[in-house]
């Protein structure tokens, strides 16, 4: 299995598109991490595949409301894939970003913080 994810230099400037493939034992957490936060990066119907994934980014903007329902529909569409999947949002930011934090069935932890 595999993705493509987005792959930024120390600025914050995109430089490409980086494969994220399974691991040499067969495990998918990396792959499904991935597309999860390429998942909460996508406008709501943005994906030619998914229709259902993405966040309302324009309704956010206008309404000033954080996208935390749709965030909570990312993680029920995302939790059978890990034995644990928290996303939580950061306070105090201007746009909103989230904690993602992801253990895997084989018990690692991984975890990322996501801008939308």
């Amino acid at each position: 299995m595999r993705t493509y994810g987005r792959n930024f230099d120390a600025n914050g400037n995109p430089t490409g598109w980086v494969e994220v493939s399974s691991d040499v034992a067969g495990n998918n957490d990396a792959v499904y991490l991935t597309t999860l936060a390429q998942t909460l990066k996508l406008n709501l119907g943005e994906s030619p595949f998914y229709a259902n994934y993405g966040l309302p980014a324009f309704q956010t903007i206008v309404t000033q409301i954080f996208p935390d329902f749709y965030v909570m529909k990312a993680q029920a569409q995302f939790m059978p894939y890990f034995a644990s999947l928290v996303i939580s949002r950061v306070i105090g930011t201007q746009e909103p970003t989230y904690n993602v934090q992801a253990v895997t069935h084989n018990g690692s932890v991984l975890e990322a913080t996501i801008p939308t």
